[in-house]
């Protein structure tokens, strides 16, 4: 039986779903970012306290065909955000998330919308955004660097993006006591 959980964005999510699986009594095949493989059907009664578990750790069951999807397209979000890094020449977000989910994009992208009230576009930026703070708090890195890294046509393009979602410069972002950043889960 596969479930789709909302809220895994990382490794130690899928960790913290299997430890918790484990403590529920829950035999899996397989556990991957937003999706879990069980080894057989689950009760409804076991699938309500597995939902309570996963709620208490911030992840939610989800229980409809379009709630999935739209955690599939975060998921596959994620991946695209990896993709830019590793490729000199990303696909487009719309095919890259088309290839993976097998659907329309344009079915995609109003279904994400009209669930979310937020567009993919939007919602990549958003990410994109956070994955900059979090580059920028290495300091490993040169603006520069990170634009050219997450394929902005420039710093000033990404400086700009960064104000727009943030309210302020990356200067003043920089210059704060404590950088702040939000959890994937919060965008």
């Amino acid at each position: 039986m596969k479930l789709i959980i909302r809220n895994m964005v990382c490794p130690r999510c899928v960790e913290s779903v299997r430890n918790i699986l484990a403590e529920s009594g829950v035999n899996y095949q397989k556990v991957k970012l937003g999706e879990v493989e069980t080894e057989a059907l689950l009760t409804e009664e076991k699938k309500k306290q597995l939902s309570e578990k996963l709620q208490e750790k911030g992840f939610e069951l989800t229980r409809d065909r379009e709630s999935e999807l739209i955690e599939k397209i975060r998921v596959t979000l994620l991946d695209y955000l990896e993709h830019i890094e590793e490729s000199n020449k990303p696909n487009k977000s719309s095919v890259f998330i088309s290839d993976k989910l097998h659907y329309n994009y344009a079915y995609l992208s109003k279904l994400f919308s009209d669930k979310t009230g937020v567009t993919i576009e939007r919602y990549l930026i958003r990410l994109k955004i956070e994955r900059v703070k979090e580059l920028l708090g290495y300091q490993s890195y040169t603006l520069s660097e990170i634009a050219w890294r997450l394929k902005y046509s420039s710093v000033q393009y990404l400086s700009n993006q960064f104000k727009n979602v943030t309210g302020i410069t990356v200067t003043e972002y920089l210059n704060q006591d404590q950088l702040d950043r939000n959890t994937i889960d919060q965008i």
